[in-house]
């Protein structure tokens, strides 16, 4: 079965080809360390793993660059806001990303390269773009000649995006020496107080988009594979990255991937709007292999509405299909379904994985209640082949080594919470209220959280 990826460059399904057979390039942008990582930041990451691990499993070697902005407007002014090193602020939080990252078991990258440590790079990248005529210095500072590279021949500046140039704004607040106001920053002059390298053209520091282009090529070469982001760098980052790669003679990217947005009560969850939701306050409420099946869950092109309900629900599918695992015991992993190797295929559907894995689960649980130990093994090494391309298979040593220390505990709470809720169950069923009402009310004194499903009452424990 053939790869097929949805690529925003030309909003189609193509056949995924890559630049080398049995080797797949792919340059992710990643954080901008400044303040603590919400789950809005990390379902990119974890997007992006499953998509990695999925190449993986079908036997590619996958070179996986994912970079770190460390230097850039918002990190100086929290630093000086809170009387801070620059660098020491954004290594802190740095550490808290990687942090992230590791906990949700996102593999890491084959190399993490952080803008500082490639000046060198963009001095050249600048120097080939105003040999070519689309950039120029204007005191102290080096901007790309947008409406010079939309009037050249081969240019498709607005195409990532779907914007007309001449409907755009760069959103830039440095204008000094700019010929045009779409022109943007490749580097900024030094400023009073702030960090700064030498170049050619003055003291300063890299413009946000020169970065992404300069390190991806260093890395990957001058035409890679996938350059995956979140939807809100579509532009200007993205369609500015492609304009430079492109007019400095670089093929760049031949797939762009991008993921959508956590949103909460429909609204992009970001510090402005006061709804973040950091990883650490989430790990309160669910396991960190529960917080990464939900959000693994959604398509990567989907929204996905945060809710405290969606949270618990997702947590207890993927302990339904942990609790069929442990009832088996421990198996080998062998190979996915057919139909689960059809929805990988299809631009990483991942909604039609998962129903494939709990198709399994239930298969597997009326095999045991049949005694037929044989084919639930079966269906078990299946179900973790399968759970482990998306990064979730229970027996996994990172997700069971965290587990297994309460696993009799929470296996013996579940069967005295099920107890009471099979009592609850009967009772409204019998219109016996006052009972219903107790049983919830006991579970709840007890610290137990009780929500009702489509698939029946869920369980949980308080923060």
């Amino acid at each position: 079965m053939t790869q097929r990826i949805f690529d925003t460059g030309t909003r189609t399904l193509r056949d995924f080809e890559p630049v080398e057979p049995g080797h797949v390039s792919i340059y992710l942008c990643g954080a901008t360390p400044q303040a603590q990582p919400h789950i809005g930041h990390v379902r990119s990451g974890v997007a992006f793993d499953i998509v990695r691990r999925w190449f993986i499993a079908q036997g590619n070697d996958v070179a996986f660059v994912r970079n770190v902005t460390d230097i850039d407007d918002k990190i100086l002014t929290k630093a000086a806001e809170h009387d801070r090193p620059w660098w020491e602020w954004v290594s802190t939080y740095e550490r808290e990303f990687t942090k992230a990252y590791d906990t949700l078991g996102v593999l890491p990258p084959s190399v993490e390269p952080r803008a500082t440590g490639h000046v060198t790079q963009m001095v050249d990248y600048m120097q080939r773009l105003i040999d070519n005529g689309f950039a120029y210095a204007a005191e102290g500072s080096v901007y790309f000649d947008v409406n010079a590279w939309v009037k050249s021949e081969g240019s498709d500046y607005g195409s990532l995006s779907g914007n007309r140039p001449d409907e755009m704004e760069q959103g830039e607040t440095d204008t000094v020496g700019k010929r045009g106001p779409l022109d943007f920053a490749l580097w900024k002059a030094a400023k009073p107080g702030e960090p700064s390298w030498p170049t050619p053209w003055g003291d300063g520091r890299p413009g946000w988009h020169l970065e992404c282009s300069a390190m991806s090529t260093w890395y990957l070469g001058g035409t890679f594979d996938i350059h995956g982001g979140g939807l809100d760098l579509q532009f200007p980052h993205h369609e500015n990255e492609q304009a430079q790669s492109h007019a400095v003679g670089d093929g760049f990217a031949k797939y762009w991937m991008h993921n959508h947005w956590v949103t909460m009560a429909g609204e992009k969850m970001s510090k402005s709007l006061g709804n973040v939701l950091s990883v650490p306050n989430m790990l309160e409420m669910v396991r960190p292999v529960e917080l990464r099946y939900y959000l693994g869950s959604a398509h990567y092109r989907s929204v996905l509405e945060y809710s405290p309900e969606a949270l618990q629900e997702a947590a207890a599918g993927y302990r339904r299909i942990e609790e069929f695992l442990g009832r088996v015991g421990e198996v080998e992993s062998t190979t996915w379904t057919d139909a689960f190797e059809e929805a990988l295929n299809d631009d990483f559907g991942v909604p039609r994985g998962l129903a494939e894995i709990h198709n399994a689960v239930r298969e597997g649980n009326k095999a045991l209640s049949e005694n037929n130990q044989a084919r639930a093994v079966e269906l078990a090494g299946q179900i973790r082949a399968m759970a482990g391309v998306l990064g979730v298979d229970p027996q996994d040593e990172q997700w069971a080594s965290v587990s297994s220390t309460s696993e009799n505990a929470n296996h013996a709470l579940d069967v005295l919470v099920q107890s009471e809720l099979e009592r609850r169950a009967t009772a409204r069923a019998e219109k016996d209220w006052t009972t219903a009402d107790a049983v919830r009310d006991r579970l709840e004194d007890a610290g137990i959280d009780v929500t009702d499903t489509a698939d029946g009452p869920q369980w949980s424990l308080k923060n």
